[in-house]
Parts: structure tokens; C-alpha cells; sequence
């Protein structure tokens, strides 16, 4: 029987985490290590425990001789495996992380370590050295300022906080796996990442080149999970001390890290979707603070949270000069008017492009260099509005918006049809004044494709968006039409860009338009030749916007700056830190009054959020009828405050046995 079980002699108490997901019992729980189990039940070590009435995965975190709990304490029930897969490391990080963003260290942790694969821990480990020092294009580096003495700092071990503004055409893969080179030859980590698989390719073919396959490591969700598990493994003993891979890898638990990397931190896909929120380069900085490592976030592009990072002193800018940015970009032009441009030029209305674009376009095609077109959507024409009166045409079926998802049916004539339900409708009236005309609201790369390859005959056209992302432009003379952020890489820089409808991306409700359509064109125009090449950039919006005369200027720091400036007057992050709580009427108002609020906190709302703007709670809870969102602002020095205010809240709630989900979100990335 259980209690005749003889207990470990030296240590015998185990303080054990359970994966659980309830706020209130993410705490330690203490279990009687059973004297077979001696040896294996390590500190770091995954275990199964039996918690009320079932058995649970945790780790272990401790052993102790004593325990402060005066009841009757439980048997460890196994030791799932000898491996050691939480250090001390991850573990105040998962602490932080979890204060930092209101949730549990369980939801960190799964974020953190990947599922355990048997097969793959009963492998041999690789042994290998301390990689050599790699040969680094201190030229490079130059261009920078303070690049000299930026090498110097990382390559002796100081800890180095900086801003990379990467110039256009500059090969930053390459670079990145340089300094990831210097510091693995010191004997200590780094740790690269990046947004999307073709990001990951190219750093990852980099930093092999650099310092070969032995000591580097990628690390994907799209990796099976035995690769996934091995590779992981291998940052976890040291064997790969160059670790790239995409947001899940700042976790990575490399012993003696020494550099941490975040490339565009503006990018979407940094944000984690699954609870707690936690964004890459948030975590990057927690864990930097904490092991006094350096950290590096790197991008064509700067966000207003770097830009506030570098304006508190936490960082430090690394820009190029002003005379080495206009040697090194392609010329930027901006068209005001648009419209009466296309009606001068025939030719160029026949391709959807005005005068200057289309002979943009012309001239780098007959230089034999290849044309990128930058399209907000794709598909065909994703967008309907009646030709008369400008009403958005709706689906008489769902009240969903009509589109063309074709240039036209075997007979020739294109059918609108709802993006919704799918069901077209041929015999269209507008709701507001019965006219039976449509138009384009916007233009997708499908359509855009049409256009060009009439207006550009025997040139060849490719389409990279969707489900279709390529990697690689074709050499020599091409049109590649891209949706935003499926740009592929053309040999040697596009000829030129053509960015178009500028407005569907400056236009969006968006606290974050502007800085995302900074992003966007910015990373397009950084894969075009600079102007000494005969590179240009045409961008088809209003020249007065301030977005694009910083991508004229080529100026994303001063663009950074003013976002700050303009989210410091109306109180919203970078400048000060916020937290959203979705969830039913009374859920979020009993969560606001178990909340102890940090001082001169700001409650705004409850407000009623609409369904396009939710998101789902979870896969098995259902979502309540009347969701609302209510927002708690607080000065950017208490951040913490609130975070660990937010998640004691939960803990009490959850403890009452409360009903209704909940989210809480920690400087959510969009305010609706």
C-alpha cells in the first residue's frame, strides 16, 4: 500500500509544478519522493503526480528535506523520464513571463518546453568544440555608426543593447550569423529569431555557412515532433550553441546565453496566440535583464516599442549615416494624384499603374531586372462597391461582402459572389439605390497579374501570396506580384518596386496602420538595387501622408519617434503599459473588483465588442452572448504591477469557483 512505501532518505520532498490550468493552483505542491525514484527525480525533470483524484503532468522543481504543509502529503506517482528539461533559467523566466503578461507559469512552460519524444531522448548525444572565431565583414559593420565599437563589446563578452536599423539591400542574414558567429566562439549562446519559415531558411543557411552545420540549430513548429524534440535537445545540452527559429525559440534553453535576436519585431506573427499573449521581443528583453546577456532587435523597419526603448536609454541605436543610406537606396516617389494620372496615360490605365510607375516599371524590365508589385490583397477583385452610389455591396443571403473570385465563368462574364456563404449573385441590385453596376473597391494580385501581363507582353508574371509564397524571384527580367509580406528574394535586388493602393493599408482602424504600412513598404523597398543601380520605388498614395514622406525620406526612426509622440498624447502603449479583459458583462466587472489596481491606474470602459472584433476563448469554452472589453491603463514604470495584480485577480476568481471565461491581455497589439 502507498503508505508503506518507503520514502528517499536524503531530500525526500519533492516541490512539484502541475500543468493545471486554473489560476489558482499555479503554485508548487509538495509529494514524497518514493526511494526508488531517488535517482531519477532530479530537479528539471518531468513527473506525473496525482491531483485530486487524477494524474497530471508537472515538473520538478526542487527537493527539500522539509515541507511546510501540515496534512498528509502525497507519493510522487513516476518519473516520466531522467532527462533534465527545465533549467533554473527558464524557470524565472516562465516567472516573469507570467507576471509580466497576467497568466500562469503552466501556459509559459507549454510554450516553453516542447512534447517530450521517448525515442529521441535515448539517443546518443553529439559532442562537439567550441566553434571557431568566424571572419566578419568589419566593413560591413562600419557603415553602422558606432559599428566598431558595437564588435568589439559583443566579441568581449560585455553585455550590448541595440536598435539594428539595417540598411536596404543590405545581406542582414549573413550579418546576424556573424554576430551569432562571435559570440558561440566565446564559448556561450545565441539565440536568433524570426518571424515565418522563409526567414528561418535564409539565417539558418547563413549561420551554417558562417559556422557550420554542427553548432547550429532550427527550430520550427513545422517540424515533426521527433526533429523538433532532437533539435531542441540539442540546445538544451549544449551541443548547438546557434539556435534560429521563429517565436518559440526565445525559449530556447541554451546553457550561457550570451545574445538574443529579434528580426522585425513589428511582425504579427512575434505575437503568440495562445495565453499568455506574450510577444518575442518582450521576452527577449525579460530574459536579457535577467541573465545580462546582450540583445539585438534588428529590422528594415522600427516599431514605436523599440523606438521607446532606445528613447528610455535601455538600448541603443545602430543607424547608418545619412550619406551612407542615399548611396545604398533606391530612389523613392510618390504619386499624390493618382487618378489623373492614370486618365492622361492610356497605356499606363490599361495596366492599372500611373505614368511614373509604369515607366518605372518599363525601364527596369529593359535593363533586364525584375519588377516587384506590392498588392494589399489577394485574389482577383476581393472587394465590391456599387458603381452609382459607392455603397459596399452585401450578400442578400448573409449580408456578406460580394466579390470576383475569377476573371470570369466558361461564358466569359464574371459572377460577384459572397466571400461568407459562397453563393454568387448574377442578378445584383444595390441595397441604398437599386443600381445594377459594380465596382472595384480594391484590386488583388490576381487581377493586378491580369493587367500586367496584358500591358507587358511576353515578360513573365509571377503571383507570390496566399498559399503560394515564393521564396526566390526568377533572374532576369520578370514581374513579380506580391501580396504585402509574401515578397520573394530576386537575385541581385528588383530593378524596381511598385507599391499600389496605398490607401487599403494607411486606411485600416488600426491603432498600428501606420507603423505596419511603415513595415510593409520599407521591407518590399529594401529588396530593390539602390539608385545608384538605376533601383526606384514608385508608392501609389498621397505624397502629403507623414508615413509616406518618411519612406521617401527613408527615415524609420523619425517615423518611430512620432508614433510615440502621438501614442504619449492620447495614452495608449508604447507610453504607457495597458491591459485588456475580454469576457461576459459580469465576468469582467467581477475580475475588475477583485483586481487590487497599481496606483493611478485608469479604468476605461466596459464597451460591447462586436463579432468581427473577438476572438475565441478556447476550443471548449463556449463564447458568452454579451462580450464586452474593458481596458485598465497604468503609467509604463508599472507594468509589472499590473500584470501580477491582474494575475493574483484570476487566482481569486478561479478560487470562487466564478463562471464565464475570461482573457486578459497585456498591451494587447490591436485596441478594439
Amino acid at each position: 500500500m502507498a503508505e508503506q512505501r518507503r520514502a528517499a532518505e536524503a531530500d525526500p520532498i519533492a516541490r512539484v509544478l502541475p500543468l493545471l490550468p486554473l489560476p489558482h493552483l499555479d503554485r508548487v505542491f509538495d509529494y514524497l519522493i518514493p526511494h526508488d525514484l531517488d535517482a531519477d527525480a532530479r530537479p528539471g525533470v518531468r513527473v506525473r503526480v496525482r491531483f485530486a483524484g487524477r494524474l497530471v503532468d508537472g515538473f520538478l522543481l526542487s527537493r527539500v528535506a522539509t515541507s511546510d504543509h501540515r496534512g498528509k502529503l502525497g507519493w510522487l506517482d513516476r518519473v516520466v523520464s531522467g532527462e533534465v528539461v527545465l533549467t533554473d533559467e527558464i524557470v524565472e523566466l516562465a516567472d516573469e513571463v507570467a507576471t509580466r503578461y497576467a497568466g500562469t507559469r503552466a501556459d509559459v512552460l507549454r510554450l516553453a518546453v516542447p512534447p517530450r519524444h521517448a525515442r529521441v531522448e535515448a539517443e546518443t548525444p553529439r559532442v562537439t568544440g567550441v566553434p571557431p572565431v568566424p571572419e566578419m565583414d568589419y566593413a560591413a559593420w562600419v557603415r553602422y555608426r558606432h559599428g566598431e565599437n558595437f564588435l568589439e563589446a559583443l566579441g568581449a563578452g560585455r553585455t550590448v543593447r541595440a536598435a539594428w536599423q539595417a540598411l536596404p539591400g543590405e545581406d542582414w542574414p549573413r550579418r546576424l550569423a556573424e554576430l551569432a558567429a562571435a559570440v558561440a566562439s566565446t564559448d556561450r549562446a545565441a539565440v536568433l529569431v524570426v518571424p515565418d519559415q522563409r526567414d528561418l531558411d535564409r539565417v539558418l543557411a547563413a549561420c551554417v555557412d558562417v559556422s557550420g552545420a554542427d553548432h547550429v540549430v532550427g527550430l520550427a513548429a513545422g517540424l515533426g515532433p521527433a526533429e523538433r524534440y532532437r533539435r531542441w535537445l540539442a540546445a538544451l545540452r549544449g551541443s548547438a550553441r546557434i539556435v534560429v527559429g521563429t517565436r518559440a525559440a526565445v525559449f530556447a534553453p541554451t546553457p550561457r546565453i550570451g545574445l538574443l535576436v529579434v528580426w522585425d519585431d513589428g511582425d504579427d506573427l512575434h505575437c503568440e496566440p495562445r495565453s499568455p499573449y506574450p510577444h518575442t521581443r518582450e521576452v527577449a528583453a525579460l530574459r536579457a535583464h535577467a541573465m545580462g546577456a546582450s540583445v539585438v532587435i534588428a529590422g528594415h523597419a522600427r516599431t514605436a516599442e523599440t523606438q521607446a526603448l532606445v528613447e528610455a536609454g535601455w538600448a541603443h541605436d545602430l543607424v547608418p549615416s545619412r550619406d551612407v543610406l542615399r548611396a545604398w537606396a533606391p530612389k523613392v516617389t510618390a504619386l499624390a494624384d493618382s487618378d489623373q494620372a492614370l486618365a492622361r496615360d492610356p497605356a499606363a490605365r490599361a495596366a492599372r499603374l500611373p505614368a511614373i510607375a509604369f515607366a518605372a516599371a518599363r525601364t527596369a524590365l529593359g535593363a533586364g531586372h525584375g519588377v516587384l508589385v506590392q498588392v494589399p490583397r489577394r485574389g482577383y477583385v476581393p472587394a465590391l462597391a456599387c458603381g452609382k452610389c459607392r455603397a459596399s455591396a452585401r450578400c442578400r443571403r448573409c449580408n456578406g461582402p460580394l466579390a470576383l473570385p475569377s476573371s470570369g465563368g466558361p461564358d466569359g462574364a464574371a459572377v460577384p459572389a459572397c466571400r461568407w456563404c459562397g453563393v454568387a449573385d448574377a442578378t445584383h441590385r444595390c441595397h441604398a439605390c437599386g443600381a445594377r453596376s459594380l465596382r472595384a473597391v480594391v484590386v488583388g494580385a490576381g487581377r493586378t497579374a491580369e493587367e500586367l501581363g496584358r500591358a507587358f507582353p511576353g515578360v513573365p508574371v509571377v503571383i507570390s501570396g496566399g498559399t503560394d509564397v515564393k521564396a526566390v524571384a526568377p533572374e532576369g527580367a520578370a514581374l513579380v506580384v506580391s501580396t504585402v509580406g509574401a515578397e520573394p528574394v530576386a537575385p541581385g535586388g528588383y530593378g524596381a518596386a511598385l507599391l499600389l493602393d496605398g490607401w487599403a493599408l494607411l486606411g485600416r482602424a488600426d491603432l498600428r496602420a501606420a507603423e505596419e504600412t511603415m513595415r510593409r513598404w520599407l521591407t518590399a523597398s529594401a529588396l530593390v538595387r539602390s539608385f545608384a543601380d538605376g533601383g526606384q520605388v514608385v508608392v501609389v498614395a498621397d505624397s502629403g501622408i507623414p508615413t509616406v514622406q518618411a519612406l521617401v525620406r527613408w527615415d524609420p526612426v523619425g517615423h518611430a519617434r512620432t508614433e510615440v509622440e502621438e501614442r504619449a498624447e492620447v495614452g495608449f502603449p508604447p507610453a504607457v503599459h495597458m491591459a485588456a479583459v475580454d469576457g461576459g458583462s459580469a465576468a469582467v466587472a467581477e475580475l475588475i473588483e477583485a483586481t487590487h489596481l497599481p496606483e493611478g491606474a485608469e479604468v476605461l470602459g466596459p464597451v460591447p465588442l462586436p463579432p468581427g472584433e473577438r476572438l475565441p476563448f478556447s476550443a471548449d469554452t463556449p463564447e458568452p452572448d454579451d462580450v464586452h472589453r474593458m481596458l485598465i491603463r497604468v503609467a509604463r514604470t508599472r507594468g509589472r504591477e499590473l500584470g501580477l495584480a491582474l494575475r493574483q485577480a484570476q487566482a481569486t476568481r478561479t478560487a470562487r469557483r466564478a463562471n464565464g471565461p475570461l482573457r486578459v491581455q497585456m498591451d494587447p497589439p490591436k485596441i478594439g
